[in-house]
């Protein structure tokens, strides 16, 4: 008894051989959560899922004498590694991307230089985007950042052009052979047009949203980039990021968005919320 005491009570003594244990149990508990939220609403939820039903019954087959079933589930493990590899390799590649850019930790930014994009350019955005809108002209703009998206602006038509409402809107027009694809903005620069993204397969965005919007999403899912997708049947402006969609109310939404995700330090977006709300309690008193 005396030795279970004293094994119990050196847990807590801050030494590295007690440390380790709880260090070992927060880095898997961590890598745990990660997967869940890998796999949240995706069809790898449901592979999931059927793989704990698959070894519940092999448990089940052993302890039931079910000689015949639990023979063929026992074959089928000789080759579980080789199909879980095969199931989960749109996963498994996700959560390589995300180690390469150090994702998983939230410091991307360490590995890369983000390119600044002023306010005129800012401006320039949501003028195009506000016409579009309003035109009910669909629209597909990606905002690079730190994580170079030089993959995908390969896939269209090299522009290298300074960022400007005409261009961008001449690029969505209806007349245009680019108009299909998506602009790939980098700092005041146009890097491509009509470029070809990567179609979300998450199992959260609403059923009603349409390959634009998935593959605004989808762009957005392993990278740090923004995209902005316009609607041509609502008129509505939608931003991804992080590979969560959000429609916003008005244009100056999207300016305000911008700013505070391209430009301002935190400090000044503390700053200018306090200042709208202000603002909205002053008219909402008139």
């Amino acid at each position: 008894m005396e030795a279970y005491q004293r094994s119990f009570l050196n847990l807590f003594k801050p030494s590295w051989s007690s440390l380790r244990p709880w260090l070992d149990i927060a880095i898997v508990a961590f890598l745990i959560y990660r997967l869940l939220l890998l796999v949240r609403g995706t069809r790898a939820w449901q592979i999931f899922a059927g793989l704990v039903v698959f070894l519940a019954l092999l448990a089940l087959s052993s302890e039931l004498k079910l000689v015949s079933l639990n023979w063929i589930l026992e074959r089928m493990t000789l080759l579980g590694p080789v199909a879980l590899v095969i199931l989960f390799l749109p996963e498994l590649r996700h959560g390589l991307e995300g180690l390469g850019k150090f994702g998983l930790f939230g410091v991307q930014r360490i590995v890369a230089k983000e390119v600044p994009t002023y306010a005129s350019t800012i401006d320039e955005i949501v003028r195009a985007v506000s016409q579009l809108a309003r035109d009910r002209v669909g629209a597909l703009v990606v905002i690079d950042r730190s994580l170079a998206l030089d993959d995908i602006a390969d896939t269209g038509q090299h522009l290298d052009a300074k960022v400007s409402a005409p261009l961008l809107q001449s690029l969505f027009h209806d007349g245009n052979p680019l108009h299909d694809g998506a602009a790939i903005l980098r700092g005041d620069r146009v890097l491509s047009a009509g470029c070809r993204l990567p179609l979300s397969d998450s199992r959260t965005i609403d059923r009603r949203v349409h390959m634009r919007h998935r593959a605004a999403v989808g762009v957005t899912e392993n990278s740090d980039c923004i995209a902005i997708a316009v609607s041509e049947e609502r008129g509505t402006v939608s931003v991804a990021q992080n590979g969560f969609l959000k429609t916003l109310a008005a244009p100056i939404d999207l300016s305000e968005f911008l700013a505070a995700e391209l430009i301002e330090s935190p400090e000044e977006r503390q700053r200018r919320f306090l200042r709208r709300r202000t603002e909205r309690g002053e008219k909402t008193g008139a």
